[in-house]
Parts: C-alpha cells; structure tokens; sequence
C-alpha cells in the first residue's frame, strides 16, 4: 500500500481526568479522528467532543481485567491505520509514563505507520497540586521520583523500595492504592522512618477528589477507613505536610457539589465552564435541543429593516441563528444600520448581541428581565405608530406582540427556531437523579426533564434562570432552591454559589428549604 493511502496514529495523553487539563492538540485530534481507543481513566466529556460518525473502541482497563490485550491493541492500531483511518488512541496522563505508549510506537514503525504522539498532564504532578502538595520544594525537597507500585504479573514488578528509601525527595507512587499496606510497610522495612508523611490522592482534579494524609505507619487504616475509591496516586516525603497550607481545589464553593445542566449542549459549554471552575463536579443532561426553522420569515423581516425603527431579541438563540443566517447571505451587522434601537429582554442576549459588534440599547431592569418586563420598558418609549421586528423562539411569549399592536406599533414577526425534546439515555437519567442540584434555564427545559424521569418528585431541587422558569418548575411541584438573580448563565451560577454558601460547604440540597415562589 502507498504512504499516500496509509493513515497516521495519534498516541495521545488526555491528562489526569479534567476535561479542562487536555491539550488543545488532544482535543483537536479527538473531534477530527476516523477511530478512537479510548481508555477508562479519560475524561467522560472528552468523548462528546468526537464526530458522530467515528468509531469509538473501548480497550480500557482495569486491574487483572483488560478489555483488550495490550497486542490486540497494538495491532488494531495498525490495521486501522492502513486502512487510510486517522486513528487517535487516547490514554489517561501521558502515553509515554507507564501508559506503554512506547509498545505501541514501536508496533507503529514496524508496520511503517506514521505516528505522532501528544504528551499529556500526568497525574504524578497534577493530582499532587490539586492535594495542595508540590512535588518539590527548595527547603524539602530537590527531586521527585515517579513510580508504578503495580506489580507484574508474575508478581515480581516491585520497586527498588531499598534505593527509595535512601531517597530524601519525593516519591510519587501510580496504581498503587490496594497496595498502599505494601507500599508503606516495604518502605520502612527498607528503613525509611515510619513517621515519614504520606499522603493518597484519590481521583485528583476531578470533582470527586479526595486526600488522605498521615504517616508510613497509619496510611493504610486511614485509607480504608476513609474508603478511597481508584485511581489514586500516592505520595511519600515531607511536601506532603504543605498540604495543610496549600490545599485550594476542596476549597472552591462548589467542591462535592454534584450539578445537573440540562440546557441545551450546544448552549451548555459556558455554564458547565463557570460551575466546574468552581468546584462543580458537573453532569451534562440536556433537556432539549435548538433546531433552526425555516429562514423564510428571518429573509422577510430582515429585508425591511430598512423600514423598522426598534428591533427585538427575546434570547441568545434567536440572535445566534439570525446572524448565522446573514452570513449565509452573504451579509452581516450592517443590516441593522439605519434601525434607532435594539432591545433584548435579558443580559445574556446583550452579551450575545455584543459579539456581533452590535450593543443593546434597551434592557429591562433587573428584577424585570422577562418578555413582559420587556414590554413595560418599551411602552414608555415613543413608539406610537412605528415598527418593531421581532426575532424569537416559534413558542414565544405572545404577551410582547401583542401588546405591543396594543400601543399601535406595527409588528414584524420573526420566528427563528424551536425547542426540541431531547431524549436521554439511561445514563443520563441516573446522573440527573443522583445529582444535588438541577439547573433549569427556560420552561421547557422543566417540562422535559419532568418528562425523563418515572416520578417528578425524584428529581433534585433546583435553581432556575427566571419567573417563568420558577412558574413551570412549580407547576410540577418541584422544590425550587432558588431564582436567578438575573436571567443569565452568570445569574444562575451565583444563585448557585449563594445557595452553596449558605449551606457552608455541606451539600444538605435535597433538605434545604425553597427559596423562590411563583
């Protein structure tokens, strides 16, 4: 076969299990790939980035189970890449850092198949600085070591532990917590003080992080006490007591806090950004999808705006698809040139608006950032006996319309897309109802998530964007934590972060008392 026709293979690290720590190169790979191998330890969202036709294989693995044998795998890398596939294997940390990406390279160039290989974060440096511990320090510590406590299976894999004991930097043990005993007690066999910290990091970076520290000789009955979960890291020296000054990443409002999103994944990307930044580990449960209409009435409106004084955004959506369709035209914000105003009902419309280069000139005040509070703001302007175009979902509030014909305002009407039940999986639905909190940023999005579920009584209490949202979420007897202070993602995150802070870091969400009514 040709080189031409040969595909190349991408040994990829994805990092230690944050999305947010995946190279830019790894995620570039991932959404082009024709086949992805994917392992266990990758970040959940990292498959979503993938394109819907790929062919995704799982060859994860977990202790005394591989999902496929290291030599299946090597060899399924060839055979896809000489098929003309842009294959992309995707490991946990780094491929070359007890990852065997080195086998794999190997297997590649034998069979002359181009490769490249993406480093990753490795959890040895990054589940450390989650746990608040830096691997060296100038007065602590001048070296790091990196080890796998996994043995080999004949059971003859162990570590030099005679020469680590002698060590007077840090040691950084992988795949090593149903050995931490071992570790510990082959450690001070080896000599090394039993009063030496230690410290085990459990699933570090994700939002269910957790550290236990103590000594060589109280390791092991304080993580099965604790009851830590893989994969895990350990870590040995005397950086581990910085921890008590350093740990950040539990301490973010939002740490433990599992949330639901159900926006639209197209919308979701800067909400689950925000609440994962502060500590959220977050689950994506998209209740509905955006799905463009017919252009026809967007063209028809568009085309008079030479005639229209006030123009009307009622959500981020409409102004996303109609200046996705200017361009589809050919044309852009200059279309909007001889109109007086904009208005929009919230500030995440303006913001949308704002990345067009066009700025909202009316916003309802705070308190008021509805269809209706809209309206009221308009009819104190001189509106009498011009024309408004409005652009909105196909279901929107008919309260604006027609109230504003009611001033005598000649209404153009624009409907630009509608709202879609988006089915879940069964997956989906167990992390909904296992989540502390739901976020709900319209009224479709409750009446859907209600609908997924067997009992609305089962779905978690929840923050919502705004009145009308809050009125459908207790039409269905849903307790509601709290109400957006503003109709925005930025609202709905501090309507959650306010909430979490009155419940001081605890997450009692399922007893707390409702905060908004109708």
């Amino acid at each position: 076969m040709s080189a031409a026709r040969r595909g190349t293979v991408y040994l990829c690290g994805a990092g230690p299990g944050d999305l947010g720590l995946v190279t830019g190169r790894t995620r570039e790979l991932v959404e082009s790939a024709d086949v992805l191998l994917v392992d266990r330890l990758i970040p959940k969202e990292l498959r979503t980035l993938a394109r819907a036709d790929a062919e995704i294989i799982d060859v994860g693995k977990t202790a005394g189970n591989h999902a496929m044998p290291q030599d299946e795998i090597n060899d399924r890398l060839v055979e896809e890449a000489l098929a003309g596939r842009s294959v992309v294997r995707v490991k946990g940390g780094d491929p070359y850092l007890f990852g065997r990406g080195g086998e794999e390279a190997m297997r590649c160039r034998a069979a002359k198949v181009p490769f490249e290989v993406v480093p990753g974060v490795t959890s040895a440096f990054a589940a450390c600085a989650a746990a608040g511990i830096p691997v060296t320090h100038r007065d602590l510590s001048r070296h790091v070591t990196v080890v796998t406590a996994s043995a080999g299976r004949d059971g003859q894999g162990d570590p030099d532990y005679e020469w680590l004991a002698r060590s007077d930097g840090t040691i950084v043990l992988l795949m090593g917590l149903r050995r931490v005993g071992h570790v510990a007690a082959e450690l001070v066999a080896s000599g090394m003080i039993p009063s030496k910290p230690c410290a085990v990091v459990s699933r570090g970076t994700t939002g269910e992080q957790r550290v236990v520290t103590g000594t060589l000789s109280t390791i092991e009955g304080l993580v099965l006490k604790a009851g830590l979960a893989s994969p895990a890291i350990i870590v040995v020296g005397d950086v581990v007591e910085l921890r008590e000054h350093l740990a950040w990443f539990e301490r973010r409002p939002l740490f433990r806090t599992r949330i639901a999103v159900t926006r639209a994944r197209a919308q979701s990307s800067e909400l689950v950004t925000q609440l994962t930044d502060l500590g959220a580990s977050v689950v994506e449960v998209p209740a509905i999808r955006i799905e463009p209409l017919d252009p026809a009435e967007i063209d028809a409106v568009v085309d008079r705006l030479h005639e229209v004084q006030t123009v009307v955004f009622t959500s981020r959506n409409g102004v996303d698809r109609v200046f996705a369709r200017l361009v589809e035209r050919g044309l852009d914000a200059r279309v909007f040139g001889s109109v007086e105003r904009i208005a929009v009902v919230g500030s995440g419309t303006a913001d949308a608006l704002a990345a067009h280069g066009l700025r909202a000139d009316v916003l309802p005040p705070e308190g008021s950032r509805t269809a209706h509070g809209l309206l009221e703001t308009l009819v104190q302007l001189p509106l009498f006996g011009t024309r408004c175009a409005i652009f909105r979902a196909e279901r929107g509030d008919d309260r604006l319309p027609d109230g504003l014909r009611g001033i005598d305002v000649d209404v153009l009407l624009a409907r630009c897309y509608r709202t879609v039940v988006q089915p879940a999986t069964a997956e989906q639905v167990d992390a909904l109802l296992a989540a502390d909190v739901v976020t709900f940023s319209s009224a479709s999005t409750v009446t859907n998530a209600v609908a997924m579920v067997p009992d609305a009584s089962q779905l978690p209490p929840c923050v919502t964007i705004g009145p009308t949202t809050t009125a459908a979420a207790l039409e269905h007897r849903l307790t509601v934590l709290q109400q957006a202070p503003e109709p925005s993602i930025t609202g709905i995150v501090a309507a959650v972060v306010e909430r979490a802070l009155d419940n001081q870091g605890i997450s009692p969400w399922r007893n707390a008392t409702a905060g908004a009514t109708a």
